[in-house]
């Protein structure tokens, strides 16, 4: 029996009417033992309140990335212990439904080793609260898992998407290749001719077969997840604004489990401060 549970039982003894002596006695515990004041609950405290403010500020976060947030307020745990008083405050989150994994019989093409190598985009659907759709062009640096764009609108054609990949590559430079699902908006005779006349390369993913594009459908996951479940939008205008914070948020805060907990920001800073960097494709 624990410390704790032999207190327990020597406490129910005196409300028996045992004295503390007696009820020592009885169960074979020193009475030091039962006088100890805990010190744990007064040291995790002000992590527990801590815990509690971040979980409800990003109701969506697991202990792994709370524990980057409380490293930057200056608390410095372990994972054991943060996972322990993650599990104590009750704070553990629920656990999404296990889908059938589905293994790829050929790697991904171009698989990525540097920035701007390959760029990922696809659509997100949503509505707002009076039932008006919304339709979202996401664009993810597949390297450093940096979200360049969230375009917001009702309806986006292909020349919309081209305004918004020609912003991008005024801004980041041109990538080597462009990927994307077979849907008719990136696959329509007007981004094609744009795609090559801006010598990018093209890697469509076959039909039926999502998890060739798996950057972008994870990155669209977290995006539905952590923002669109969570956010009502009562018009276009408001969901493009906090989309458009949403996503700066995700670039700048949210640290990325794959980038060894760095944000995509800090990630390309690191990246660029490396001079004469050696990259190796396989």
């Amino acid at each position: 029996m624990s410390p704790q549970g032999r207190r327990e039982q020597v406490q129910l003894a005196c409300q028996r009417g045992l004295s503390q002596r007696r009820a020592c006695g009885l169960i074979g515990v020193a009475r030091s033992t039962v006088n100890y004041e805990l010190q744990l609950p007064a040291k995790d405290a002000p992590v527990i309140e801590a815990m509690k403010s971040l979980s409800a500020q990003y109701p969506r976060y697991g202990y792994r990335r709370i524990r980057i947030f409380l490293r930057r307020q200056g608390f410095e745990l372990s994972w054991s212990r943060t996972h322990r008083i993650w599990r104590q405050a009750g704070l553990l989150l629920p656990k999404k439904r296990s889908r059938k994994r589905i293994a790829s019989g050929r790697p991904r093409a171009h698989t990525p080793f540097k920035v701007n190598m390959v760029w990922a985009y696809d659509f997100v659907f949503d509505t707002t609260a009076d039932g008006r759709q919304i339709k979202c062009l996401t664009v993810v640096d597949e390297y450093t898992r940096e979200c360049l764009a969230i375009d917001v609108a009702g309806a986006i054609r292909s020349q919309r998407v081209i305004e918004v990949l020609s912003r991008l590559v005024s801004q980041h430079g041109a990538p080597v290749f462009m990927r994307s699902d077979n849907g008719p908006e990136f696959v329509s005779h007007a981004i094609l001719e744009w795609i090559a006349q801006a010598g990018i390369g093209t890697s469509l993913s076959d039909p039926g077969k999502p998890w060739q594009n798996g950057t972008d459908e994870s990155f669209n996951g977290k995006f539905r997840d952590e923002c669109l479940s969570l956010e009502w939008f009562r018009s276009r205008r408001e969901a493009q604004v906090v989309i458009e914070g949403w996503r700066q948020h995700y670039n700048a805060v949210r640290p990325h489990s794959s980038l060894d907990y760095l944000t995509p920001n800090e990630f390309k800073q690191q990246y660029h401060s490396v001079p004469n960097r050696a990259v190796l494709q396989e």
